[in-house]
């Protein structure tokens, strides 16, 4: 069987009437409120991300994590505040994402979380720089049931790698890779589904089809060519790629750059998903890094109260109507990965 739809398929074996039905809700109030700017909702998050630490042993450039620039308080996702959550959502969550910033194998009980996840019939990925993967993280990685594991290559020789993986070692990633391929066949699981995630930015644009051919060598399921966000983009960046296709901006008449992407007054994210600090803040969406937009605290506050409380429908109004006026949407796009 395909690989790619094997995956798909395993996606949507989690689903069930209750998940069905409140997804429904939720696809049926977003139309309503695009239609009449009116924020409208129903149903339960379909997917959320949950940080486990904000703690990263890289220094990338375009960042948080890597440039310890957070103004926001770094540590550990705690064990029991995790599966408070999860035991609130997970009659209606299908999709969960252990990424948000730092690096995920860092958190000592990261396997055990998602291992939780996954007795709950929850489909569990991760996004990882692949540093740890040493031979028992691969085991207890797969043992887990983890569904998809990301792993980012940003580089096929070590001089293209670490011109964005500041600090990182190109063959740390490619043996985390083979122990978990390795582990796959021990144990005869289909999961993790591996994807090798491929930042393409100016140094490592030539690279492309080397890393295509490196996933094959190294029996990896897919392979993700992502658009890299850069912070200070309008004078332009060493980063920006020279291939359009894989540049989130364009060089206008007078040499500064600019968004390729119209800023619509509409955002399927704040419908469907949302994110979890480490700390338990709930924030609309990966682009809010430094949680300046904070809904709520799940130490202090059940997780459906604040769902549908004041401060995300009134977010939701804002972007509906004027979605200008929020900050951290002027260098938003959805749709940011070119799937290879």
């Amino acid at each position: 069987m395909n690989r790619n739809l094997a995956d798909g398929l395993n996606f949507f074996s989690k689903a069930t009437p209750k998940r069905l039905l409140n997804a429904s809700g939720i696809v049926s109030s977003y139309l309503y409120s695009r239609a009449t700017r009116k924020p409208v909702h129903r149903g339960m998050p379909v997917s959320i991300s949950f940080e486990p630490t904000t703690s990263c042993n890289l220094r990338c450039p375009e960042c948080p994590s890597g440039l310890r620039s957070f103004t926001r308080p770094t540590g550990m996702l705690e064990e029991e505040l995790f599966k408070s959550t999860i035991d609130q959502l997970h009659d209606t969550l299908m999709y969960l994402l252990f990424y948000f910033q730092g690096e995920p194998y860092l958190h000592p009980q990261f396997p055990g979380l998602v291992r939780y996840a996954t007795s709950r019939n929850i489909y569990t990925a991760t996004s990882t720089n692949g540093h740890y993967l040493n031979d028992e993280n691969a085991r207890r990685t797969v043992e887990s049931g983890l569904d998809r594991l990301i792993i980012s290559i940003d580089g096929t020789t070590q001089e293209t790698y670490e011109a964005y993986r500041k600090g990182g070692r190109l063959e740390k990633v490619l043996e985390g890779t083979r122990n978990v391929i390795a582990w796959k066949q021990k144990l005869r699981s289909r999961t993790p589904h591996v994807v090798f995630q491929f930042l393409v930015v100016r140094p490592n644009e030539h690279q492309i089809g080397e890393v295509k051919a490196l996933a094959k060598t190294l029996d990896v399921d897919e392979v993700g060519l992502k658009t890299a966000q850069i912070y200070d983009y309008e004078q332009g960046s060493d980063l920006i790629p020279l291939t359009d296709r894989y540049s989130r901006y364009e060089r206008t008449a007078d040499g500064r750059y600019r968004i390729k992407s119209k800023l619509l007054n509409h955002c399927w994210k704040m419908w469907h998903s949302c994110v979890v600090t480490w700390d338990g803040k709930v924030v609309p969406c990966c682009f809010d890094k430094d949680a300046h937009h904070t809904m709520g605290d799940l130490t202090t506050t059940s997780f459906e109260t604040l769902w549908k409380g004041e401060a995300y429908q009134q977010f939701r109004a804002t972007l509906l109507n004027s979605r200008s006026k929020i900050d951290m949407c002027k260098n938003c796009t959805e749709g940011t990965t070119v799937w290879a």
